[in-house]
């Protein structure tokens, strides 16, 4: 923190003090590695927590075995994105606190399938995201989706019905 920073920050407690008020604790800003449930031997955590930031690594369209889910790009998308929304609920955020998304294609030509149904996951804002083509996923994928997202203190957004929007 810089002087300047730093002089804010002491008139604002001072003030916050005077007016008999307690500014917020900081968030603790050490990380927390959340592991990956299932395959332990995977070298990187499911998600990495830092004050109230949650930085999801890419999730593929996976079922429980670990088998991705067959029928194409639509239904992988699909279940990509309840994977993203499981990680986000085990860890205090929820698809309405996602602010950045990176979308990773085998074949840019099915973009267009992918976000008819990306976009059903996010019916009151849509996050900030970047799509890049790629050539070649783990497992053979077509599509890898990585978040970040909002932690703490939820919002109660409504979750959106399959195919909505």
């Amino acid at each position: 923190m810089n002087a300047a920073a730093a002089a804010r920050h002491l008139a604002l407690g001072a003030a916050l003090t005077l007016a008999g008020c307690e500014p917020a604790p900081e968030p603790p800003m050490d990380p927390v590695f959340v592991p990956i449930t299932g395959n332990r031997s995977l070298p990187f955590s499911a998600a990495v927590r830092v004050g109230d930031m949650l930085y999801l690594s890419g999730q593929l369209g996976t079922d429980s075995t670990g088998a991705l889910v067959q029928g194409g790009i639509e239904p992988e998308t699909r279940q990509t994105m309840e994977n993203i929304r499981a990680v986000l609920d085990a860890n205090g955020s929820s698809m309405d606190r996602v602010v950045k998304c990176l979308v990773m294609l085998a074949d840019m030509a099915e973009w267009g399938a992918m976000n008819r149904v990306y976009v059903t996951f996010f019916p009151d804002h849509f996050p900030a995201r970047s799509a890049m083509g790629a050539s070649g996923l783990a497992l053979g994928a077509r599509v890898e989706i990585e978040c970040i997202a909002v932690a703490g203190g939820r919002s109660h957004g409504a979750r959106p019905a399959p195919g909505s929007r």
